[in-house]
């Protein structure tokens, strides 16, 4: 397994976390989750994700315009689909890092 196939695996529970902190648009999105260490994250990998976020009723989606007069951003904040989804992400992670941390033996 390549570590994008891993990083597909967890990169829509980081989306819900990073959209429940606030409106967020998709390029800031990438800037927050390179801030955090995730700067093999491209917007060729978010869009489809959110597209499906989307069809799913877990995040909705409203245009702003720009204070500097430029074209309207497309922003995302979540539903309450998505927030109970994130929080069932948030306890599924802390179950399986903790497992996985024990085998490697991190939690000695």
């Amino acid at each position: 397994m390549t570590s994008s196939q891993l990083l597909k695996g967890i990169l829509e529970g980081c989306l819900l976390s990073i959209i429940a902190k606030g409106d967020v648009y998709g390029y800031e999105m990438i800037e927050k989750l390179g801030s955090y260490g995730f700067t093999m994250v491209s917007e060729g990998s978010i869009y489809p994700l959110l597209i499906r976020m989307r069809k799913e009723g877990l995040v909705i989606t409203h245009a702003k315009k720009l204070p500097s007069g430029g074209p309207k951003r497309k922003y995302y904040t979540l539903t309450e689909s998505g927030k109970k989804e994130l929080d069932s992400f948030k306890q599924r992670w802390r179950a399986i890092s903790h497992s996985v941390n024990q085998l490697l033996g991190e939690d000695e």
